[in-house]
C-alpha cells in the first residue's frame, strides 16, 4: 500500500531531501507509526513530498514527478497558507483563480492517475498578527472545499477542527506562529487522515 503526501512545510516536517525514506517529525511520521501498528498485516509505503514554502503552483509543476509518476495507491494532498502568506509577508501577488486552476490541476492529475485522493484543508489559527490573513483565507478555502467535492475521494476540515477544539485548550497548545502545528496539532492531523485512509484499506 504505497501513499503520497504532497504538501508544503507542514507536510515537509523537516524531513531529510537527501533520504527517499525520510517522513520528517511532523504528521507524516506519526501517521505512519500508528497506521503501521493499526495493521499490523499490511505492508506500507510512504513517501513524504513536502517541500517547505510551496503554495498550489509549486505543487502543479512537480504533481507529475513527485506523485503520478510513483503510481500512488492513495494521495493526500494539503496546500494553500503559502498562497496567503506570501502575499501579507513578501507583497507576493494573490489571486484566488490563479490558486484555484493550480489546486484543481494538482487534483485532476492525481485523480488521473488512479490513486485514491484525500484532500486535506488547509488552516489558520487564530492569532492577532495573522488576523487579516482571513480576507484572503477564507475565500481560499471555499475553493479548497468546492475542489475536493468535485474530485476527492475524502475531505479533512482541519481549519474548522482547529478553530473549535483551540477555544477550550487555547491556541498555543497546538500552534506557536498560528500557522506551523505543535506535536500535539500534527498528531491531531494524523488521526483525522488516518480516519479517511481506513476507508480505502
Amino acid at each position: 500500500m504505497r501513499i503520497v503526501f504532497f504538501g508544503d512545510s507542514i507536510t515537509d516536517g523537516g524531513r531529510d531531501r537527501a533520504d527517499d525514506a525520510s517522513l520528517g517529525g511532523g504528521y507524516v511520521g506519526i501517521l505512519y507509526e500508528k497506521l503501521k501498528n493499526l495493521y499490523e498485516g499490511v505492508q506500507f509505503e510512504f513517501l513524504n513530498r513536502g517541500i517547505g514554502g510551496d503554495r498550489a503552483c509549486d505543487l502543479a509543476a512537480r504533481v507529475d514527478a513527485d506523485v503520478v509518476a510513483h503510481k500512488p495507491d492513495i494521495a493526500v494532498v494539503l496546500v494553500g497558507i503559502n498562497d496567503v502568506w506570501r502575499k501579507y509577508g513578501n507583497g507576493d501577488p494573490f489571486e484566488l483563480s490563479a490558486f484555484a486552476a493550480a489546486y484543481e490541476e494538482v487534483l485532476r492529475k492525481i485523480k488521473g492517475c488512479g490513486a485514491k485522493l484525500i484532500a486535506v484543508e488547509p488552516f489558520l489559527f487564530d492569532v492577532p498578527d495573522k488576523k487579516r490573513f482571513r480576507r484572503d483565507f477564507d475565500p481560499l478555502l471555499g475553493e479548497v472545499g468546492r475542489l475536493a467535492a468535485e474530485y476527492a475521494d475524502a475531505f479533512v476540515p482541519l481549519d474548522e477542527m482547529f478553530a473549535g477544539v483551540s477555544q477550550s485548550v487555547g491556541i498555543a497548545a497546538y500552534s506557536e506562529d498560528g500557522i506551523h502545528p505543535t506535536h500535539r496539532a500534527s498528531r491531531l492531523i494524523a488521526d483525522n487522515i488516518i480516519k479517511k485512509i481506513r476507508l480505502f484499506l
